[in-house]
């Protein structure tokens, strides 16, 4: 399976309208494949969507895509509320449970780190050893590595209550030496963003 996340960047005060218009389509968009989840930031780059969408694999995203588009039903017009987006392709970590509909929010947070090449599978290895424990404290919505876009990525989202549980079950992980996992390995960049979803998100 394979996991794309797209990333739109809009204007001041333009979410609730990109919002807005996406929910008029998407029933006719989940006619081909199902959408995993839809957040807008809150903590991080403002003005942000964030939607992730599953597949079987890559000639399954072309073909789905290649559908939707023949009929005339998607993409919403959105056009003139996007001043940029991205596109990457994931794939998903071995303990990594599949995403579906789940209540497991509101509040998300979704953590990129580039790492130096070759030394991701050292970080998968570590994080397998450590993450039922760090479970226990709050779940992992999703966890996957970069196949095509920026390389070397590890992106890791985390669900949470409120902000205050956050602050709570980061500070509890690392006293009690749960978490971070101890990988040998330091990432070149970090980056963080704190979302909440839309709400037809199946994640909430």
């Amino acid at each position: 399976m394979i996991y794309e996340l797209r990333t739109y960047n809009l204007p001041p005060r333009q979410v609730p309208e990109y919002e807005k218009l996406f929910a008029e389509r998407l029933s006719y968009r989940l006619a081909f494949s199902q959408l995993a989840g839809f957040w807008h930031t809150e903590i991080g780059p403002l003005n942000q969507v964030v939607h992730i969408w599953p597949y079987d694999d890559l000639n399954q995203r072309s073909e789905v895509r290649q559908q939707a588009a023949a009929s005339g039903k998607w993409p919403p017009d959105t056009s003139h509320l996007t001043l940029s987006m991205q596109s990457e392709i994931f794939a998903p970590v071995p303990f990594m449970t599949p995403m579906s509909k789940r209540d497991i929010g509101p509040l998300y947070e979704m953590r990129t780190y580039t790492y130096p090449a070759g030394t991701i599978p050292k970080v998968v290895d570590a994080w397998s050893k450590s993450i039922a424990e760090r479970e226990k404290l709050s779940p992992l919505a999703g966890c996957w590595v970069s196949e095509i876009g920026g390389l070397n990525k590890f992106v890791h989202l985390w669900a949470y209550t409120s902000f205050e549980e956050r602050i709570r079950i980061r500070a509890e992980a690392a006293e009690t030496g749960i978490w971070p996992p101890k990988s040998g390995v330091l990432p070149i960049t970090q980056e963080n963003k704190l979302l909440f979803p839309a709400s037809y998100s199946p994640m909430q």
